[in-house]
């Protein structure tokens, strides 16, 4: 069987792969020569991953998931939510500053800090939503479309510590842990991780409905 992660990121694929095993062939969007900037305009995580995974559902023809994550932060009343990987360059741009490049991390981590500064609520959660879209009945215009979420509580610390992961790890402190994730290393986040249980529960479904 065959099925399409709506990603090119090399990271999520394998431990998606590893997962599976042999019995489910997960294929990237090179994989089936999808190279479009698909949009993502939605007002939730479940909306944009819902329109990614529709997106290559509609114009491949093959069963589909994709995800979205994003960081939210309680005295920031969600933000930056659904546009944490564009934090600081949206911001930027309503300063009139086009220079801040999206997707650049450190940016984003130091606007977190600067908002955060002299709160005493530092609670902050990261969530990872799975859209899967399956055909049913062998017929494009039907098919089931499912969400699987996951999430971490912790908090946000005052200074970047540890070096490994990306994003927003470096300040994220996870609920029970003394340990940033990025200071815990890739194998140790991935026990705990949002998108590690998200995506435990995607490949529980994945394995039920497609190893029968």
């Amino acid at each position: 069987m065959k099925i399409v992660f709506a990603t090119n990121n090399q990271h999520k694929l394998e431990e998606v792969r590893q997962i599976l095993g042999q019995q489910i062939e997960v294929l990237s969007l090179a994989d089936i020569g999808c190279h479009e900037d698909i949009p993502e305009r939605g007002s939730s995580l479940m909306e944009n991953a819902a329109m990614k995974a529709k997106y290559v559902y509609d114009h491949y023809h093959i069963d589909c998931f994709a995800d979205d994550t994003g960081l939210f932060v309680d005295a920031l009343d969600g933000e930056p939510g659904i546009y944490s990987a564009r934090y600081a360059s949206m911001n930027a741009e309503k300063e009139g500053n086009t220079a801040v490049a999206s997707h650049d991390s450190k940016a984003n981590m130091d606007l977190l800090l600067k908002k955060l500064a002299g709160s005493d609520n530092r609670k902050a959660r990261f969530v990872t939503v799975f859209a899967l879209i399956r055909m049913l009945h062998g017929m494009e215009c039907v098919y089931s479309l499912q969400f699987f979420r996951g999430a971490v509580e912790g908090e946000i610390i005052s200074e970047p510590r540890g070096e490994e992961g990306f994003g927003y790890d470096p300040v994220f402190l996870p609920e029970g842990y003394t340990q940033t994730f990025a200071e815990m290393g890739e194998e140790e986040k991935n026990k705990i991780s949002h998108r590690a249980r998200a995506t435990a529960k995607l490949c529980s479904e994945l394995r039920a409905k497609y190893n029968k």
